[in-house]
């Protein structure tokens, strides 16, 4: 072990080493997450309150509401990476956290024993920069388990009261699911004796069951937009394919281009959904293992939580995952069909191309007879001409003796000079032949 090691004090790791040993560069972040989002201490009375932002455009506005707050507390903002930060803020605490699309900001102070109003003024009234809309606000009051604060269990909406035991029924988490006069879902903890680790953690669940809950359900407003748009995609293949059997009137050429433009519509419409939809699907499964964590107990004539959001928030999710196996099926039948038609229109071209063959062979014949006939008219025209000249020789021979009949020359000279014109065309015209097989 190194000195610089030596010289630490005890139990404070040294990073960059292990044993004085150096260590993996992503040693210390991988540690350090696991720690980073701690519980927190919490006793009754409290109030706790968290807004979420929808902040996909980037962290620009996180950060300017970061050094905003920072600021009015005389300290120094965070760093401009960080993902989570906690500030002093009154007798209470500010803690940010930014996430994949959305950030919180969970405000915690002591409350009045009596009314439950905060002993401070809230981070959140006048001055504050919103980075981004809202999308949950969740309000979580904490009072002892008494017989006075049990009676504000009459305050929520008795239709979608959830009231069920925690913590082996030593708590009690109330809600209805439904928003105050200022948009805030509010939460009620009874606490019949909890530490203040475990009144934390039991808070910090139920506030993201409610956040997260929220944000899973942002997949069903875009599934309910999605199914008229592919139930008219699913009408129009039908009719395409029905089209396609019709074998009259058929112009492959006219389907394959509405087959593509329906593919690249129907392409568009899932590329757009594929972030929403699987993003639901992660929240969702975080709100239930949020669920599953609480072991709730069931408080007769009441609704668990579990129970509740099993049955609203389940159909949604079935709906968002409708959507995304209608729109798997249907590329693959677009696909299908699209591949049928690409068939067909190549038969269609392979038929065009055998007829232009057919075509070209019968000009090419009709060349090949008219190149005969031409050829005979030469042989004649050029015997023709060659007996001419014979018989021109014919008629000079007095010059050189006993004088022939120019006639009988001529006649005899006849088949000799056709045989030989003819020997002669053919020759050529096999010649040529032979040279265009080479």
């Amino acid at each position: 072990m190194n000195d610089e090691a030596v010289k630490q004090e005890p139990g404070q790791w040294l990073a960059g080493t292990v044993l004085g040993m150096p260590s993996h560069e992503a040693l210390p972040a991988a540690i350090g997450e696991v720690h980073a989002r701690p519980s927190p201490l919490i006793e009754a009375p409290r109030l706790l309150l968290q807004l979420s932002f929808m902040t996909e455009s980037g962290s620009t506005l996180d950060q300017a509401a970061l050094a905003d707050l920072s600021r009015r507390l005389g300290i120094a903002a965070p760093d401009r990476h960080a993902r989570h930060h906690a500030m002093k803020w009154g007798k209470g605490s500010l803690s940010w956290e930014r996430h994949t699309e959305f950030s919180t900001y969970l405000w915690d102070c002591p409350a009045d024993a009596r009314t439950g109003r905060p002993l401070d003024d809230s981070p959140f009234g006048n001055g504050f920069s919103p980075p981004g809309k809202v999308i949950s606000g969740v309000k979580l009051d904490i009072r002892k388990w008494t017989p006075q604060n049990e009676r504000l269990i009459a305050g929520f909406d008795a239709a979608s009261l959830c009231y069920s035991l925690v913590e082996n029924g030593k708590a009690a988490a109330v809600t209805d699911f439904r928003q105050d006069g200022d948009g805030l879902t509010r939460i009620l903890i009874l606490d019949g004796g909890l530490s203040p680790a475990r009144t934390g953690a039991l808070s910090q669940r139920l506030i993201e069951i409610e956040t997260y809950r929220t944000l899973a359900m942002l997949g069903l407003p875009l599934a309910q937009s999605l199914s008229p748009r592919m139930r008219r995609i699913e009408d129009r293949l039908a009719a395409l394919t029905g089209e396609m059997r019709a074998s009259d009137h058929r112009d492959s050429q006219e389907l394959l281009a509405e087959l593509t433009d329906l593919a690249a519509e129907l392409e568009a419409d899932a590329a757009a959904s594929l972030y929403r939809f699987g993003a639901s699907r992660a929240y969702h499964g975080i709100v239930e293992e949020r669920l599953e964590a609480l072991g709730e107990i069931a408080v007769p004539g009441y609704d668990t939580w579990s129970a509740f959001l099993q049955r609203r928030v389940a159909p949604a999710m079935r709906t968002c995952r409708s959507i995304e196996a209608r729109q798997d099926s249907l590329s693959e039948k677009l696909a299908r069909a699209a591949t049928l038609l690409r068939t067909w229109v190549d038969v269609d071209v392979e038929r065009q191309n055998r007829d232009v063959l057919a075509s070209m062979n019968n000009r090419a014949r009709l060349q090949l007879r008219l190149q005969q006939t031409v050829e005979g008219l030469s042989v004649a025209a050029v015997s023709y001409y060659v007996v001419g000249l014979i018989g021109y020789l014919a008629k000079g021979s007095a010059m050189f003796g006993e004088p022939v009949k120019p006639e009988t020359v001529t006649a005899i000279s006849v088949p000799f000079a056709v045989l030989a014109i003819w020997w002669l065309v053919r020759r050529i015209r096999r010649s040529h032949r032979d040279e265009a097989g080479k």
